[in-house]
């Protein structure tokens, strides 16, 4: 099964992409449809996708992006408990941060790039520690805040799928940058989907 998911599926201007990063992919642009239509199915879809992506970005040395997904994997989880259930027996709605909230994590996020990158720089082989730890810090900020439904996680998946896209282009996963070059476009729209239905629940 393994020598199946590392074999090419396709070869693109002399790259090879495997089954392994094309059924990633495809999990991925499907969870992220479903979040946007705040579709709990879209939970599943993160948890399964994220740990076939542990495996790809392993192979890449990505250390930091492949611990990411069992925290995301496990996180999922608990999102779509949260989305199925509510908090408090009250159906979860869209909702804003307050500005000492924003501060708050913004701070936090910095921290854990901080705690994220010493690491992978101090006890791996890693040839991009910071660049590797951004994006894996703020995406356990963006995690967090998609399954609380706060409106700001769609900025924070914003940045990192920016970082994230010019990341995978240096390790020549180019289907996968490509993919965060989608979710650049999908995190606008996702922002300008929520607010729009953050506005019509508060008429």
């Amino acid at each position: 099964m393994t020598e199946f998911l590392f074999s090419t599926a396709f070869t693109l201007w002399g790259l090879d992409t495997s089954w392994l990063e094309l059924i990633a992919v495809s999990l991925s642009l499907a969870m992220v449809v479903c979040t946007i239509a705040e579709q709990h199915w879209g939970w599943p879809l993160a948890a399964l996708s994220s740990l076939l992506y542990l495996f790809l970005f392993w192979s890449q040395r990505l250390y930091g992006d492949a611990l990411l997904q069992v925290a995301f994997a496990v996180l999922a989880v608990w999102g779509w408990s949260v989305w199925l259930r509510g908090l408090a027996g009250e159906p979860l709605t869209v909702t804003c941060l307050n500005p000492r909230q924003r501060w708050h994590f913004v701070c936090s996020g910095a921290v854990l790039w901080l705690a994220t990158g010493l690491t992978l720089k101090n006890f791996t082989d890693t040839d991009v520690p910071w660049w590797d730890a951004f994006p894996t810090a703020i995406s356990l900020i963006g995690q967090y805040l998609l399954a609380r439904k706060r409106l700001e996680n769609w900025a924070a998946w914003f940045i990192v799928n920016v970082v994230a896209a010019g990341l995978f282009a240096w390790k020549a996963l180019w289907l996968t940058s490509l993919l965060y070059v989608v979710f650049i476009a999908l995190s606008v729209i996702g922002w300008r989907s929520w607010s729009a239905r953050m506005k019509a629940s508060d008429v």
